[in-house]
């Protein structure tokens, strides 16, 4: 689909003065009503605004608009501009956050700082648009608002992607040191899902076996005549 020339509306009021271009033409062309093109011819719309040659701004040429008047159905072609206008470049900085969602950066942060810490100051300015003064204070809880502070999602909020917040998490994961091997550690699967060892029963300890025998003498002194207290008394 072809492009609408440079300044359009100031492009039909020239066409509509200095030539006998069709109004479906030139709406063609200027990428506008046919209507409009006929309040322009009548001098209802466009009240005011200069005509814009587009001959000299390398947008037609003579040749083009003179072929459009002699043959009612050709169309004019927008010619290629020799001027290329550099294409606008993100700059690098804090995220810009709109006024109606900047009281909500302090909640967004308190969010970020609980659910992930591994998050350095600079990927949360990054994603909330936010310093690090305010930062250090909501981790401080020295923020002049931190005891109505509460929790809140950045993306729901509007304040950031969520790729731009697992792509941070990520990056803040793949940064943070492997932990060392010098502490506990679990214990592997052979041992915790191993069958519980039966404990063996204690073997009877030789005290049983002196009551038996104790019993057993009492029990040949009464067959034999009496306790022993009975004797020492006769």
């Amino acid at each position: 689909m072809q492009e609408a020339p440079l300044m359009p509306k100031a492009t039909a009021v020239w066409l509509v003065e200095n030539t006998a271009l069709s109004f479906d033409q030139v709406a063609d062309f200027c990428k506008l009503h046919p209507l409009e093109i006929k309040a322009i011819a009548d001098g209802d719309a466009a009240q005011g605004i200069k005509g814009l040659d587009p001959i000299q701004t390398g947008q037609l040429t003579r040749e083009e608009i003179d072929k459009a008047v002699g043959d009612p159905d050709h169309r004019l072609q927008l010619q290629n501009s020799k001027v290329r206008l550099p294409e606008a470049k993100r700059k690098k900085g804090p995220r810009y956050t709109p006024v109606s969602r900047r009281q909500d950066r302090p909640n967004a942060i308190l969010w970020l700082i609980r659910n992930h810490p591994e998050l350095k100051d600079a990927q949360i300015m990054r994603l909330v648009g936010t310093t690090k003064t305010t930062i250090q204070g909501i981790r401080e809880r020295t923020h002049w608002n931190a005891a109505a502070l509460s929790p809140l999602d950045p993306v729901t909020l509007g304040l950031c992607s969520q790729i731009d917040l697992d792509f941070e998490v990520q990056r803040a994961s793949k940064e943070k040191p492997a932990p060392s091997q010098g502490g506990v550690t679990l214990l592997p699967a052979s041992v915790t899902t191993a069958p519980p060892v039966e404990e063996e029963e204690p073997p009877v300890e030789d005290k049983g076996k002196d009551e038996l025998n104790v019993n057993a003498v009492f029990a040949k002194l009464k067959q034999l005549g009496g306790k022993p207290e009975d004797k020492e008394e006769n």
